[in-house]
């Protein structure tokens, strides 16, 4: 929706939009998540609802000017709540051709490209694929074309500062960035201050910059080419203090917070891998809150850490992703076997094997579930959004502390990478999830004498008792070997497993109990439920209309109580996932309903269009069904 407005000084007319998506795509040195952080930021401190979506290359330095160096930042602002990064952008910059030919499919039709011609040269093209140059040859008539000599403008602008021409050259991301911010209305000042701040040691290379984003700002007041300027309005969004926040980010503060609430020291064991790095970076800043981080020298390192830290009384953390969730397998069994509390965090990416290192996807819920020798059954969280990966971390905290067990905390490279405006919650509000300590014998022999005996059990929770070591007269054992219920005395006999086994699946199946039942959203008599989890909540939000109903999970293991029960309710259920189906299967398993799978392995999320797509598809089924008609399935 767009209006036209004249500004009260007659400087020049506005067009209003309730929305813009942009893309910032160029080579992996092209500095274009900066660029796209930027405007980001600028456009957050206005006051719009916005979602990211940033994208790199899988190689650490692909070869420049080639499609799989590309790296591009897309970016959602709107007047409105928003929650994904949008289907196609309105708006796509392209600062070379490898750019163009790798993003252009993303751009709506119609849309503005806008291009920087200078690298559109003869070895630049062959490096990208191109035969022949798509600035002269009619390939790009479906778009509205705009080309700007950048590099050449920005050297203009920096050369006479005393920049030479090569080091003038890295600045021309800031040039598109003034370039777009003119033509979006975005305040100058805080990406101005913010150059000023960062680059304040290197004088020339802050000098560079802030000329080149001021040339850009200025090209796009003096061209004639953008005919007038765009604007979108703040949001109206609810009072209260706000940032914008990346999902690991989120995920950071919200171990933090777990370990505040819990009244406990946090220890983090771990090995970097993309894309859950970022934990490790994050946490290592904030000490003063009682966190230790300690980057192991491999993922088995890292978990076995973990655990030794939660045997010690802290809030044992370890972060990977697919890979190191697999590596970490025995340990993760042995502290089922244990029944300590644990966090063990998975930022999905594509698999297998590497995959691809730098994409998100969400097909690691069959190892969460069932990745471990023997049965070893765990608790399984999953995030939905940036800003609820910091709550997702005080529920799996809470979890593994109630009940002394180790718990998933599945996040993805979408969700990690991702930001958008997050209020800041009331303290206050937050639960209190501390865990009194057991300090005195629990268990009085035949002969009368006082034991601590470490497997007795909570009756309501089957959580066994935590002590930490070196409590006088609360010495105990922990190992492999399966022990002994209630002493935790090595006990192999058929009886004591069978016995254990039992309890420790009894103990995890209880959760179910102490979660919120299965919500649904939408009308009473539809026909069709939209169920996700993970990161599709987002493109479900977006394309779920009144006539629909979705449901989103957070618990995946144990499912809600009442979830089988809401399932049978409907004619038809569709499940979006970044996999080949994992939640569907075990949902028609587990509730004996029509699921459907909607699958999506490209390395990227699902789009509203595309669940729109499918649901109108299974409408069409039911349609088909009621007529007497058949459909393919």
């Amino acid at each position: 929706m767009t209006d036209i407005v004249e500004r009260p000084d007659g400087a020049d007319e506005v067009e209003r939009l309730d929305h813009i998506v942009i893309r910032f795509a160029g080579d992996s040195g092209d500095g274009m998540q900066l660029t796209g952080d930027r405007f980001t930021s600028a456009s957050a401190l206005f006051g719009n609802d916005l979602s990211t979506l940033p994208e790199y290359p899988a190689e650490i330095r692909a070869p420049a000017g080639t499609v799989h160096g590309v790296s591009s930042f897309q970016v959602h602002i709107s007047d409105h709540d928003i929650t994904t990064p949008g289907d196609a952008p309105s708006v796509l910059v392209a600062m070379n051709p490898a750019a163009l030919r790798a993003d252009l499919g993303r751009l709506e039709v119609g849309g503005t490209l806008i291009v920087n011609s200078d690298t559109f040269d003869e070895r630049n093209l062959a490096k990208a694929g191109y035969h022949s140059d798509p600035l002269n040859d009619g390939s790009l008539a479906n778009y509205r074309l705009i080309t700007v000599a950048m590099t050449t403008l920005t050297k203009d602008a920096a050369t006479p500062l005393g920049v030479k021409p090569r080091d003038a050259d890295r600045s021309k991301n800031f040039f598109a960035l003034g370039l777009v911010s003119f033509m979006y209305s975005r305040p100058t000042e805080p990406t101005l201050a913010w150059i000023d701040e960062r680059f304040a040691k290197t004088e020339l290379v802050q000098a560079s910059n802030r000329a080149a984003f001021l040339a850009g700002y200025h090209y796009g007041e003096t061209t004639e080419e953008f005919g007038h300027r765009y604007e979108v309005r703040p949001a109206q969004m609810p009072p209260g203090e706000y940032t914008n926040i990346t999902g690991n980010v989120a995920l950071s503060w919200g171990l933090v917070a777990a370990g505040q609430l819990a009244h406990l020291p946090v220890t983090l064991g771990s090995y970097p891998i993309t894309p859950a790095s970022d934990i490790l970076h994050e946490l290592s800043k904030h000490k003063h809150f009682g966190v230790r981080t300690v980057q192991a020298e491999d993922e088995i390192a890292a978990i076995s850490l973990a655990i030794g830290a939660a045997f010690s009384g802290h809030l044992g953390i370890t972060t990977t992703s697919g890979p190191g969730v697999a590596l970490k397998s025995e340990a993760t069994s042995l502290a089922v076997s244990l029944e300590l509390p644990l966090i063990i965090i998975d930022i999905q990416r594509g698999g297998p094997s590497t995959g691809l290192p730098t994409k998100t996807e969400a097909a690691d819920l069959n190892i969460a579930m069932y990745g471990r020798h023997g049965e070893a059954p765990l608790p399984v969280v999953a995030s939905y959004s940036p800003a609820h990966c910091f709550f997702a971390a005080i529920e799996a905290a809470r979890i593994a502390l109630k009940y002394r067990t180790p718990v998933i905390l599945l996040s993805d490279g979408y969700l990690a990478n991702g930001s958008e405006p997050w209020k800041l919650p009331d303290v206050d509000t937050l639960p209190d999830i501390s865990v009194p300590f057991t300090t005195e014998h629990n268990h009085v022999a035949d002969d009368g004498t006082a034991e601590f005996w470490p497997y007795l059990r909570d009756p309501a929770t089957l959580a066994r008792p935590w002590a930490i070591p070196g409590t006088p007269g609360l010495m105990h054992r922990i190992g492999g070997i399966e022990k002994e219920d209630g002493t935790g005395n090595i006990n192999y006999t058929p009886e004591n497993h069978e016995k254990m086994v039992h309890l420790r699946a009894a103990k995890v199946a209880g959760i179910a109990n102490d979660i919120p039942p299965a919500a649904v959203i939408g009308d009473a008599d539809a026909d069709v439920c939209v169920l996700g989890w993970g990161s599709t909540w987002a493109a479900i939000d977006a394309a779920v209309q009144r006539p629909r109903r979705r449901g989103h999970l957070t618990h995946l293991n144990p499912l809600p109580a009442n979830l089988g029960d809401l399932l049978r309710g409907f004619r038809q259920i569709v499940v979006p996932e970044l996999n080949l189906g994992q939640l569907c299967r075990i949902v028609r398993a587990e509730y004996l309903v029509d699921a459907r799978s909607i699958s999506k392995v490209q390395g990227l999320p699902f789009t509203a269009r595309e669940i729109e797509t499918a649901i109108d598809d299974a409408l069409e089924r039911l349609r088909t069904e009621a007529s007497g008609g058949t459909q393919a399935p």
